[in-house]
């Protein structure tokens, strides 16, 4: 069974987060791969907009709406990993797509970077989920790839840690190959994940300074949210 040890230090911040328009397309340059690897992340929206028409069809009378103070975003990729991306390399959203439904409001964005010989590739899924019908503090943790990962991040298990500080509850999934982190605040529901991929002779990451950095772009994305 998953355990969830409570983390005893503070993770780190200090580097800016800023935000920027971009591409709405994959970016050329992606060999087949990579693109094959961005489209199934893709597959994530279908199961948002599975999961919206699961709510919508749930009458939960007399259960009070969640209290949500962020707002929806109709372009998750204007937000840049910035902190991810010093800690592994240039990351570029460029697959977005979002939904507003009466029980449920979300977005996502993948991130990728170009391959290059002989390092590790990486790349990225941000999702937001805004529970406006039923409090999602009853699913959350259940289990954390549920819903918004695809590949290898859905299918392997891996330690959960609970990160302090972030949100009413946080979450922290470490696997091989990826880390997730999930966020709970109110009726709102924010997932980072990061994946990398290394061929024969491929450095690892340095997995401590990647989910440091997760933590604290994540920080910098509920910021720019909130309402």
């Amino acid at each position: 069974m998953i355990s969830e040890p409570e983390l005893d230090g503070e993770w780190g911040t200090g580097r800016p987060a800023t935000a920027a328009e971009e591409p709405d397309t994959p970016r050329e340059g992606v060999r087949g791969p990579r693109r094959a690897w961005l489209w199934a992340l893709g597959g994530a929206v279908l199961a948002s907009a599975v999961w919206a028409g699961v709510l919508a069809a749930q009458d939960r009378f007399g259960d009070p709406a969640p209290q949500i103070a962020y707002r929806h975003a109709e372009d998750l990729c204007k937000v840049r990993l910035t902190a991810v991306s010093a800690s592994t390399t240039q990351l570029t959203g460029d697959y977005a797509r979002h939904n507003e439904h009466p029980a449920l409001d979300w977005a996502y964005c993948a991130h990728s970077a170009p391959y290059v010989e002989g390092r590790l590739s990486y790349g990225a899924e941000i999702s937001v989920q805004l529970h406006k019908k039923t409090d999602p503090r009853t699913e959350f943790g259940a289990d954390p790839a549920s819903l918004m990962g695809m590949g290898r991040m859905a299918s392997s298990g891996g330690e959960v840690e609970q990160v302090p500080g972030l949100g009413e509850r946080a979450l922290l999934t470490r696997r091989v190959g990826g880390s997730r982190l999930e966020v709970l605040d109110g009726g709102a529901v924010f997932s980072l994940t990061v994946e990398w991929y290394g061929g024969q002779g491929a450095p690892d990451p340095d997995e401590d300074a990647v989910q440091a950095a997760m933590v604290e772009d994540m920080r910098a994305l509920m910021a720019s949210l909130r309402k």
